[in-house]
């Protein structure tokens, strides 16, 4: 993130936290207004996290451009017999055997 993009976010989070401000004047300290109150204030300690972490040094995040990076899973059915004699946790055995 530029330091533009930060100043730009910063802006942004002012105008929201003048919105949320006048939803609190409204609506007073109602659980969803309380909850508003906090993202905002989340946001304000991320980006401040964020800037003191030298976000010059943050890189973007990764693209799986080398494909030796890329996983495939089949979608074929697997083997029943891995199943056999397993447990559902929280639900009981595992009755895949026909009577």
């Amino acid at each position: 993130m530029t330091r533009g993009e930060i100043a730009e976010f910063r802006r942004t989070l002012s105008e929201l936290r003048q919105c949320v401000g006048a939803l609190r004047s409204r609506y007073g300290d109602a659980p969803a207004v309380r909850r508003l109150v906090n993202d905002v204030e989340r946001l304000n300690i991320d980006v401040e996290e964020f800037e003191g972490s030298g976000s010059d040094r943050v890189a973007p995040p990764r693209t799986p451009a080398d494909r030796s990076e890329v996983v495939v899973v089949p979608d074929t059915p697997y083997d029943p017999s891995l199943w056999e004699d397993a447990d559902d946790e929280g639900v009981g055995g595992y009755h895949g055997k026909r009577l």
